[in-house]
């Protein structure tokens, strides 16, 4: 097992507000699957590692421990056009 994946998984799962249940359904692995993963006793195909972090919305260096998480990710998929562009011309300002 890659020393700390278990754990990154977890924690990327949990601040989602996952089940192991939801996040087995949504790649395709039994709840059983995801438990094991988080405790270490296996390791996820590479398959799966893409679907897990394209699921917690994160890259695979960082479950794999060879990124930091990045601070700064703001999801905007729920903002129209507009929403977006106020939203990015109020974040340029900040750092103006």
């Amino acid at each position: 097992m890659i020393n700390g994946l278990g754990e990154r998984l977890e924690h990327a799962r949990v601040s989602l507000h996952l089940s192991q249940k939801e996040v087995a359904a949504a790649i395709g692995a039994s709840a059983s699957v995801i438990s094991n993963y988080e405790s270490g006793e296996r390791t996820p195909s590479v398959e799966n590692l893409i679907a897990l972090a394209s699921l917690y919305r994160c890259s695979t260096d960082y479950l794999l421990g060879l990124k930091k998480p990045s601070n700064s990710y703001v999801d905007v998929s729920m903002l129209d056009e507009r929403q977006r562009n106020l939203l990015q011309s109020f974040l340029h300002g900040l750092v103006s």
